[in-house]
């Protein structure tokens, strides 16, 4: 039984998340704080956040070469998304001052959820008995 091919395009996405993981989280909070950043500032927990995904970031770049052999990866930044958003969200309305987040980080965990799963079969080919 083969499993679907993966779309052309998860390779390239996997490459763009991959850097925006990398460089865009800093970038952003620090442009974008109010959705992007923690009010007040806390420095532990934004190095925290960057070491996890900076870490996350060359593991994508790597999958990136042969998306097959990582989807246990892609899945788990799929669902690590989604599960991170959703805590965020949950904070984010708990707490009026933090309602920035909704529209920044919040809604960018569940685009690079929904792009990765649309793109990545759900299983490997299992190999010929």
């Amino acid at each position: 039984m083969n499993a679907a091919s993966p779309s052309p395009l998860l390779a390239p996405m996997l490459r763009v998340f991959g850097l925006i993981f990398i460089f865009g989280i800093v970038i952003l909070n620090r442009l974008w704080p109010s959705g992007w950043a923690w009010q007040p500032e806390q420095p532990a927990y934004l190095q925290m956040i960057l070491g996890i995904y900076v870490t996350l970031g060359v593991f994508l770049l790597l999958a990136a070469r042969d998306p097959m052999r990582n989807l246990s990866l892609i899945w788990f930044t799929v669902w690590s998304s989604v599960v991170h958003a959703a805590v965020m969200a949950y904070h984010s309305i708990a707490d009026p001052s933090q309602r920035g987040h909704l529209w920044g980080d919040v809604a960018a965990l569940l685009l690079t959820a929904a792009v990765l799963a649309a793109l990545t079969p759900r299983r490997a080919s299992l190999p010929a008995a």
